[in-house]
């Protein structure tokens, strides 16, 4: 039953509520983000499977930050080419590639003199739902992604749904059993060089036995576990010849040294850490809520975890948290946090609406089709 003091309380939270309504996506951010998004020229990219959407958070000048919800089928790993300038991203059963298309951007109908990019959708990969974790660029342009369902590395082109290049040594056959949680790659060079799994089992989701003690670092080109013991390891990046990993069930970002098998924290989050990148020093580190219906959690020690969802930026020779932003509603789980370079307010059109099919792109010239306001509506 509950008592007078609380019923008040309660009832005072709903008028409260009823008064002021949380709005979608809100959030909150520390005032220096701003700031160091528009020094850094970038944007950070998020997915969010759980809400269905590819976030863009850009500067729209040193001390306001704007956000950009599009609509994905369950959108999950991200890639950037810098060099091309194009995008992918992994949804439910396809991935989709974009391409930066800036004559475009200037005079986009709904907002024009606005951005500096627009990510047009140009290909699609009708993969089918392999459940693609970690994606990436090679050095060749190739689409590269994690088949989490097939405990692989393939390659994504139009010839097959997917095409294997790698599995873990401990993986005896291609079959869709989600058998380690292969998840994470790290890309070297332009090629897979080191991925994370949640075990070495060799059966139908074995993973799941020992969440907090079996996660492992595989080194793609020899086969060997450079490091293991790991608590749910996610999002692995190859930054400046070291190797970081996120420890999700922790909330720890962590070294490695793949000399002595061996890692060491460099800082505790104090939240499900996944979905990292690292840009001029700065890592942009994805923050997700603690799912209470998933069987996964509920075999975790949550105790001392934080039930927040958003992004923490680290100065990385530091160690130092220099900002963060906060979601209040809407978004709960974070998959993949990417960086944009060279862009201070891109834009990204999907292949819901029919937005994108009024721009056209040649390598010339950029068209926006023209309304006919006399057609009826």
């Amino acid at each position: 039953m509950l008592s007078l003091s609380s019923s008040i309380q309660r009832e005072r939270v709903k008028q409260n509520l009823a008064q002021h309504p949380v709005q979608p996506f809100q959030c909150s951010y520390d005032l220096q983000v701003p700031a160091l998004l528009h020094d850094l020229n970038c944007t950070i990219v998020l997915s969010t499977f759980q809400a269905g959407k590819l976030v863009l958070f850009s500067a729209k000048d040193a001390n306001q930050l704007v956000q950009l919800p599009r609509t994905f089928k369950k959108p999950m790993g991200i890639a950037y080419d810098p060099a091309t300038e194009k995008l992918a991203l992994a949804c439910e059963d396809e991935i989709i590639v974009f391409k930066n298309a800036p004559g475009l951007a200037a005079h986009y109908p709904r907002a024009p003199h606005t951005y500096d990019a627009l990510f047009m959708p140009r290909a699609t990969y009708h993969t089918g739902a392999l459940d693609i974790h970690d994606l990436g660029f090679g050095a060749q342009g190739e689409l590269i992604g994690v088949n989490t369902l097939f405990s692989s590395i393939d390659r994504i082109d139009d010839n097959y749904n997917f095409t294997p290049i790698w599995k873990p040594p401990f993986i005896d056959k291609l079959v869709s059993e989600d058998r380690c949680h292969l998840n994470g790659m790290a890309m070297v060079d332009g090629k897979p060089k080191y991925a994370t799994a949640f075990g070495k089992g060799n059966s139908a989701q074995s993973w799941r036995e020992d969440l907090m003690h079996s996660g492992l670092l595989i080194d793609i080109e020899t086969d060997e576990i450079v490091v293991e013991g790991l608590p749910m390891p996610h999002s692995p990046r190859f930054y400046s010849g070291e190797i970081y990993v996120l420890l999700s069930a922790t909330g720890q970002l962590v070294r490695v040294d793949a000399h002595k098998g061996n890692y060491e924290i460099m800082i505790d989050l104090g939240g499900f850490v996944r979905g990292m990148s690292i840009y001029k020093d700065y890592a942009f580190i994805g923050l997700s809520k603690l799912r209470s219906s998933s069987v996964s959690f509920s075999k975790m020690d949550t105790q001392g975890l934080k039930n927040e969802a958003g992004v923490v930026i680290l100065h990385l020779p530091t160690g130092k948290v220099v900002g963060k932003i906060s979601y209040s509603s809407s978004v709960e789980e974070i998959y993949e946090v990417q960086i944009i370079p060279n862009s201070c307010r891109p834009n990204i059109l999907n292949t819901l609406t029919p937005d994108h099919k009024d721009g056209l792109a040649t390598p010339e010239a950029t068209f926006w089709a023209k309304k006919d306001s006399n057609k009826k509506q």
